[in-house]
């Protein structure tokens, strides 16, 4: 059975698939290779995560760290690891978010 007019070609919406497939798999790898930073105190703490949100280091500046308020220096280091994941996440969506949105596009479907 032929598509007929304005119908897709089934080979090309499976072509343009495994091609946005690809692209998000790259995109997917690419974000676990970069790492991303957050900071919270004025850059006192500094936490790293990957671009898929895995913490991968902690800086924390000595002036910070007093026995006597573990209270802050924890508010600090969850400010930082906050800080950095959301960082991550909008690196994320900027890389994977013009995928997914171009995959209904391509394939000429609304709202895939």
């Amino acid at each position: 059975m032929q598509p007929g007019p304005g119908m897709p070609n089934i080979q090309d919406i499976l072509q343009q698939a495994q091609a946005m497939q690809e692209k998000l798999a790259s995109a997917q790898q690419e974000l676990e290779d970069v790492e991303v930073t957050g900071t919270a105190g004025g850059g006192l703490v500094t936490a790293t995560v990957s671009g898929a949100g895995e913490l991968t280091a902690l800086t924390i500046d000595p002036k910070v760290v007093d026995p006597e308020d573990v209270e802050t220096l924890s508010d600090l280091i969850v400010a930082a690891i906050r800080d950095a994941n959301h960082n991550a996440q909008k690196l994320a969506e900027e890389k994977m978010g013009g995928l997914a949105g171009g995959f209904g596009g391509a394939l000429g479907l609304p709202g895939f």
